[in-house]
């Protein structure tokens, strides 16, 4: 059992670094929020106070943050992991984050002496508790293999995708599926609505046919029931697809679909829906149709 240091005790990360503690690892946490590190300590983690104390205690330092510059405060940045980070310890940054930026942190990294992968995740809140996450990794197969036992105690599918930062590509791929799944699904349900149908029978019908998709199983349901409790926040989906904009601009790939979803999220966010369940991409067309996506009866 590896001693982990944990910073970033949001939705989910508090949750991930709990399912480490049940799995038997030492922890050492810390979030700018006192109340989420009370909450982790009380399941029996140590509290730490910067991140550079964390990474002193620890083995193996986990950051779960929500962007890019946070990540790079974290570790980079004054009293960061890395200027308290012994040489051959282990960094795992499960953040959702630009390429760039995970390959510009692994470097850094790499120049003092510490092992690192982009390990970003897909499941949301549920599968954070659950421990059930998609885990894709970036970096060397040694590291991995290190790092393997630790991951697969918050995620059921752990797998390296190539070097560092092919995790927060494919973590970007995996978003822009999520986005235009949701954003199709809002306009199916919107349109069955609007025709007089009830949405649940129609997502019933149709959930088992080729439309079906895990998508479409969790978020129909929330939608439908009017239930908006961020489990991933529409504002962090705006996140993801700008780095996936921004890295498919570096690489000459056109995304015409993610660009207009992520104009509909946009949108969202100025009507101050940022915090939001993304399943709430659906609202967008609702009110453009002026109807709402409920259970009929």
């Amino acid at each position: 059992m590896a001693k982990i240091g944990f910073i970033g005790l949001g939705i989910m990360g508090k949750p991930m670094s709990k399912n480490l503690i049940k799995a038997g690892h030492a922890l050492v946490v810390y979030d700018l929020v006192a109340e989420r590190v009370e909450e982790v300590a009380a399941a029996g983690a140590e509290k730490g106070s910067s991140a550079r104390d964390v990474a002193s205690r620890s083995e193996v330092v986990i950051t779960m943050l929500p962007d890019g510059p946070d990540v790079e405060r974290a570790v980079l940045g004054p009293d960061g992991v890395l200027e308290g980070a012994q040489r051959g310890s282990l960094a795992i940054d499960m953040s959702s984050i630009n390429p760039l930026v995970a390959q510009k942190v692994g470097a850094a990294c790499e120049a003092r002496g510490v092992d690192f992968l982009d390990a970003p995740v897909s499941g949301g809140e549920p599968k954070a508790i659950d421990g059930t996450l998609a885990i894709m990794v970036g970096g060397k197969q040694e590291v991995f293999d290190r790092a393997l036992p630790i991951l697969q105690a918050m995620g059921s599918t752990v797998t390296l995708t190539g070097p560092v930062g092919a995790g927060n590509v494919t973590k970007l791929a995996n978003q822009i599926i999520v986005a235009v799944n949701i954003a199709a699904m809002g306009e199916a349900l919107v349109l069955a609505t609007k025709a007089g149908l009830d949405p649940e029978v129609v997502f019933q019908a149709i959930r088992g046919g080729l439309a079906g998709s895990a998508v479409l199983n969790a978020k129909a349901p929330m939608v439908i029931g009017r239930n908006f409790q961020p489990g991933f926040r529409i504002a962090l989906h705006h996140k993801d697809l700008r780095n996936a904009l921004q890295a498919a601009e570096s690489l000459s790939v056109p995304l015409p679909v993610t660009s207009l979803v992520q104009q509909m999220i946009v949108a969202l966010i100025n009507d101050g829906k940022g915090d939001l369940d993304h399943s709430g991409i659906t609202l967008f067309t609702e009110q453009t149709a002026k109807v709402e996506v409920r259970k009929q009866g």
